[in-house]
């Protein structure tokens, strides 16, 4: 498409001589915007989509991907349910979970609102996002009065391992005197840090069997939670459970109901961003467009010379097509480098600026996350770096366009 003629004269346009070191700036400064440009978009689409993942992974680990509810009553016989519903094609694990919320006491006084949820041994293993981030004691026994609770309880109330929690519930006992709330102690066996901080500052698991009697509700579970091989395409299992378990009536509730809303906003805000820092890029090719009609005005005379030598109009207009282009081209290549380097490092780098500046960039009890996420997504750098050369090519074709129409006679005249 462009032979050595053309590709020679565009490589000499490209280095700036005396006299042509303005218009060589403005290609320069181009150059730098695109390059921009290309790499905040990556890297902020990056950390949103890292964000995402990281949001849904601890939601998931801890919640499940689809929740079984008993149509206004609790779920009895439930592990015989469990093992129908393990029978599900797409199925991983089907935990039985008695759940409440309650109010946590420690030992020197102080309370806080959370989460107790009764679970089975290996149903407490198979959390892998509690099992998996015990920071002290442990899971091995687990029976009785035990209890594993967050890092942020044990933080806000001061209970530290092998001591006391006590768990109060509204739901009181009816006396004399009048209601009286319940009141049961716990023995703390671990303490877990899922590194989510509205988990580890709310959550508490206790044995099925100690919540059953916590939560009266006697040989029955008020939710079966179920962990599937792809949560994005749990449609099918979801739509099974109600037959699976029939004549039961239960409510089924998979993670994109119980998050929808804040899952759509993480969407919506990713989207948005594409298209603001999309605009980046425009700015930098309308820098671009600018740089070329003033070099195509400055090489008026050497066009004219070009095409009384044989040019033709075509060459004229692959050559500074060529000139533009290689100007994105090379911006959006130097981008998206930048862009994949900064995020391959993206942590080590925001913890380098946190020590120099000494502020806390990134706080875990605002984003519930403890380290910045970042995910590339090859099919949307492709996107990115696509978008970004399509802009400059187009940028090039006016000013190019514009070089084939020179009439030679006319700009020697004026020349």
């Amino acid at each position: 498409m462009f032979n050595a003629f053309e590709r020679r004269i565009a490589f000499r346009y490209l280095r700036a001589r005396k006299g042509e070191r303005f218009v060589s700036i403005i290609a320069i400064f181009s150059l730098i915007g695109i390059a921009l440009g290309v790499a905040t978009l990556i890297i902020v689409m990056s950390v949103m989509n890292g964000f995402r993942q990281e949001l849904l992974a601890q939601i998931l680990g801890l919640n499940g991907d689809i929740g079984v509810f008993g149509a206004g009553t609790n779920i009895t016989q439930y592990d015989a349910a469990a093992g129908k519903l393990m029978k599900i094609p797409g199925v991983i694990s089907a935990i039985p979970i008695v759940q409440g919320e309650v109010l946590m006491t420690g030992p020197h006084g102080g309370a806080i609102g959370g989460v107790a949820r009764g679970i089975q041994p290996s149903g407490l293993a198979d959390l892998k996002t509690v099992s998996h981030h015990i920071i002290a004691g442990t899971l091995n026994g687990f029976a009785g009065n035990d209890v594993a609770i967050g890092a942020g309880v044990g933080t806000q109330l001061g209970i530290p391992l092998d001591s006391t929690i006590t768990l109060v519930l509204p739901q009181g006992n009816a006396t004399i005197i009048g209601t009286i709330p319940r009141i049961e102690s716990f023995h703390v066996t671990a303490i877990f840090q899922t590194g989510m901080a509205q988990y580890d500052s709310s959550f508490v698991f206790l044995p099925l069997k100690a919540a059953q009697t916590l939560f009266r509700a006697p040989d029955a579970a008020t939710q079966i939670q179920l962990f599937v091989k792809n949560p994005d395409a749990d449609g099918p299992i979801k739509a099974a459970i109600p037959q699976t378990l029939a004549p039961t009536p239960v409510n089924v509730v998979d993670w994109q109901d119980s998050n929808n809303a804040f899952f759509a906003a993480v969407n919506v805000e990713r989207n948005v961003m594409f298209l603001i820092l999309t605009l980046i890029i425009i700015v930098a090719v309308f820098n671009v467009v600018s740089s070329m009609i003033m070099m195509v005005k400055d090489k008026t005379a050497d066009i004219a010379i070009l095409r009384t030598m044989g040019a033709s109009s075509g060459s004229v207009l692959r050559i500074f097509f060529m000139v533009g282009a290689s100007v994105g081209v090379l911006g959006t290549l130097i981008g998206f480098a930048l862009g994949v380097v900064f995020c391959a490092y993206i942590e080590n780098i925001r913890m380098f600026i946190q020590n120099l500046t000494g502020t806390q960039l990134f706080n875990p009890t605002v984003y519930y996350l403890e380290s910045l996420p970042a995910q590339l997504e090859w099919s949307q750098v492709t996107e990115v770096v696509i978008l970004a050369i399509a802009l400059s090519f187009a940028a090039t074709i006016y000013p190019s366009w514009r070089a084939a129409r020179t009439d030679p006679v006319e700009a020697l005249r004026h020349e």
